[in-house]
């Protein structure tokens, strides 16, 4: 195994930049990596080697002029299969978008290729975006590093797994109600969901576009950092976009590396305070608290009572957008097209379309949704949902009144084995159950490793106000340090 893999992205990028390795031998590493362990992880649904080496290549003649587009030039990177990529197959994780190939870059694939970023490949995922264990895509699971008998989160297993993996050092997810945090606390990565509109969702295939964020993942705070200053950042062509520069939070996790959190007030949120985890769980989120305090961070603690609405409220809105958004794969306009013999009405091919090309959980929540959202229930349920949410945010509103960050444990429990809980669709959501809330409200969360329980890694959630992404990378960073680092049995 090249030494080449264990570097941090921001290593890679400065000795890239001091020429003391090649772009395309850092690829080419990695791409030998992804053809050593595949069998083992499946966190790709395609590799790209060809056109990774071609943009690699043009890293190399960048850096040989001293042109370096920024500090991640040249560096790997593994996009989750719900982010379009012109010219390379975007699947969803789905039978319906089987070999289609966009012909145009979302927002944040252009912004990656401007970066001088190396895409190897597109991430594996549950099914649109739907699922919290990556067991949902069409195209099979994906494993844990840690333990391949064992789930790697989700929708963005695939996106973990391979950073966790070394398959490569940085990933882009997407976060609808936890799915690059829990995936990060799952397989000891960091995970990280921007404030809602401070990344593009141009080019994003929508599950649920009120909750839809894409974030980085990666090994390192200051990595995930850096990658989130890429891909963040005002897009006209994205309606939702907030106006606004990203915050700094390259120079925020560089700060916070420094083990100083003097002055910072951490809100323990009373109803995520551990109720409900794993022992292991709550005594790792009980050590990291310490942690943070002895570097200085002061404790308040803070109700948010309308948290513990968060997972109805969020499995009434998510469906009802799903229902909406989805509502385009008809078999008519691109993708799968079944029944199409000249004996089938319109009508007949899009139901016929849709069964053949939707998994089970996707037509579950296909069919809660437009049942929330159907005649004489759409006040009851949607309409409720939507107020509770208004709840949710006033809590957030008032804590963060008293307190600079929020913490709490990412999950409530480590990774579960595979296949023990796809037959009982409740269980699986709470593995959602404390990263829902920030997306409800919209505001930036990250997901950093904090320690062991049962030899599965254990994640800490650190939440801040919208807009102040650069807070959660702060003690999200000083959190690193404090910490040892988690390493991945080998493969």
């Amino acid at each position: 195994m090249s030494e080449l893999i264990k570097l941090s992205a921001a290593e890679l990028g400065r000795r890239l930049a001091a020429k003391e390795v090649s772009a395309v031998e850092v690829a080419t590493a990695h791409l030998d990596r992804i053809e050593a362990v595949e069998d083992k992880v499946h966190a790709f649904l395609h590799v790209d080697r060809e056109g990774a080496l071609e943009a690699a290549r043009a890293a190399d003649a960048r850096h040989a002029k001293g042109e370096a587009a920024g500090p991640l030039d040249g560096v790997p990177i593994g996009v989750k299969d719900v982010i379009t990529t012109r010219g390379v197959p975007t699947t969803a994780g789905s039978k319906i978008l089987e070999g289609w190939r966009p012909p145009y870059d979302a927002t944040i694939t252009t912004r990656l290729r401007e970066a001088g970023l190396v895409m190897v490949g597109k991430t594996n995922m549950d099914e649109f975006a739907m699922g919290s264990s990556t067991e949902y895509s069409a195209y099979g699971p994906t494993y844990n590093p840690w333990d391949t008998t064992r789930i790697p989160g989700g929708s963005g297993g695939g996106s973990a797994a391979a950073v966790a993996a070394y398959e490569a050092p940085l990933a882009i997810g997407t976060d609808t109600g936890g799915s690059i945090r829990q995936p990060a606390a799952v397989t000891g990565t960091v995970g990280a969901k921007p404030t809602y509109g401070g990344t593009s969702r141009y080019g994003l295939i929508a599950f649920s576009s009120s909750l839809d964020t894409p974030g980085p993942c990666a090994r390192t705070v200051e990595d995930a950092a850096l990658l989130h200053a890429v891909i963040g950042g005002h897009d006209p062509r994205d309606s939702t976009s907030i106006p606004q520069p990203v915050p700094d939070v390259v120079a925020a996790a560089r700060l916070g590396a420094t083990g100083d959190l003097s002055g910072v007030r951490l809100g323990l949120v009373k109803e995520f305070a551990g109720e409900g985890a794993e022992p292991g769980v709550a005594a790792a989120y009980r050590e990291s608290v310490d942690a943070l305090v002895k570097l200085g961070a002061e404790v308040v603690e803070v109700s948010c009572p309308s948290f513990k609405f968060a997972l109805p409220a969020y499995y009434l809105i998510a469906p009802s957008e799903c229902s909406s958004n989805l509502a385009r794969f008809d078999g008519v306009r691109y993708g799968l097209r079944a029944g199409d013999d000249g004996k089938h009405s319109l009508e007949e091919v899009m139901s016929l379309t849709r069964a053949a090309g939707f998994g089970p959980e996707v037509k579950r929540r296909i069919i809660l949704g437009t049942y929330a959202l159907s005649a004489g229930y759409y006040d009851a349920y949607y309409g409720q949902a939507q107020k509770v949410r208004t709840l949710i945010t006033r809590d957030f509103t008032a804590a963060f009144e008293v307190a600079d960050v929020l913490v709490a444990p990412t999950t409530p429990f480590v990774a579960f084995p595979l296949g023990s809980r796809t037959s009982d669709p409740y269980q699986m959501y709470l593995a959602d159950l404390y990263t829902i809330p920030s997306n409800l409200y919209g505001g930036p969360a990250i997901s950093v490793p904090a320690g062991l329980s049962e030899g599965l890694p254990v994640g800490l959630q650190i939440m801040a106000p919208t807009m102040a992404d650069d807070r959660m990378y702060r003690v999200a960073a000083a959190l690193e340090s404090a910490l040892p680092p988690l390493t991945p049995p080998a493969l």
